[in-house]
């Protein structure tokens, strides 16, 4: 298993094929086996965020930043020779190629982003995740963490499996990225200073309020197409041209 120094910590990664790199980064409660293992005419690099998988973590690790991912991020492409990149990030992992696509100018030349969790630009959503809150209180209450975790899964259609399997070993992870959603400073002027194309995309199993403001995204970025669910790997090989 490779390894390489993210900002801090050690990150496990896969790579395959070769190519224009491809950089991919998971979502909460998932890991880098949640991609698919290689692009078609890529050099396909999948990675663990830190806490997940085959990642390393602080000890204690119970709260993280868009900002450390961020860095994580961009020290794995360094360390690997992959910018400028194309990078997919889903959920929380949208919100981390974000932060890089605005403090990391030229070290991404294109982006898909799936759910992005901006939820700053949608007042609909207010009601929906203070829903989910609740859920998780009551689920950490009846059966700890990793039944919170499962009961978040299950509202995405995603509560079994080895993806539950993995998504409950890696439970304190999900929470310190449960609460790093809101550390990122996003302005609508920064949506529009990214100038890179993007393809907006929804989960199978996205809510109205995620795809509300992965269409809020989509009308910011000035080069954005605002997709629905579609393969990742279909508006890869768009961005790869």
């Amino acid at each position: 298993m490779p390894v390489v120094e993210g900002a801090g910590v050690e990150l496990a990664y896969d790579e395959a094929g070769a190519g224009p790199a491809v950089v991919l980064v998971h979502g909460m409660a998932a890991d880098r086996a949640i991609w698919p293992p290689e692009i078609a005419g890529a050099r396909t690099i999948a990675y663990d965020r830190r806490g997940y998988g085959e990642s390393g973590a602080p000890e204690p690790y119970a709260r993280t930043t868009v900002a450390e991912q961020a860095e994580d991020l961009a020290a794995l492409m360094r360390a690997l020779d992959a910018a400028p990149a194309v990078a997919a990030g889903a959920d929380l992992g949208a919100l981390v190629v974000l932060d890089v696509l605005k403090r990391h100018a030229g070290v991404l030349r294109a982006a898909v982003l799936i759910d992005p969790p901006v939820f700053q630009l949608v007042r609909e959503a207010l009601e929906p995740l203070a829903a989910e809150r609740l859920m998780l209180e009551e689920a950490l209450r009846d059966g700890g963490r990793e039944r919170a975790v499962e009961a978040w899964l299950a509202t995405r259609g995603a509560a079994a499996g080895e993806r539950l399997t993995r998504a409950r070993r890696d439970a304190g992870a999900f929470f310190a990225d449960y609460g790093g959603q809101a550390t990122l400073p996003l302005s609508r002027g920064d949506l529009r200073a990214i100038e890179v194309p993007v393809a907006v995309l929804d989960s199978g199993g996205a809510a109205a309020h995620a795809r509300a403001a992965s269409d809020a995204v989509a009308r910011l970025l000035p080069a954005a197409r605002r997709g629905g669910t579609e393969d990742v790997a279909v508006a890869l090989a768009e961005l790869l041209g």
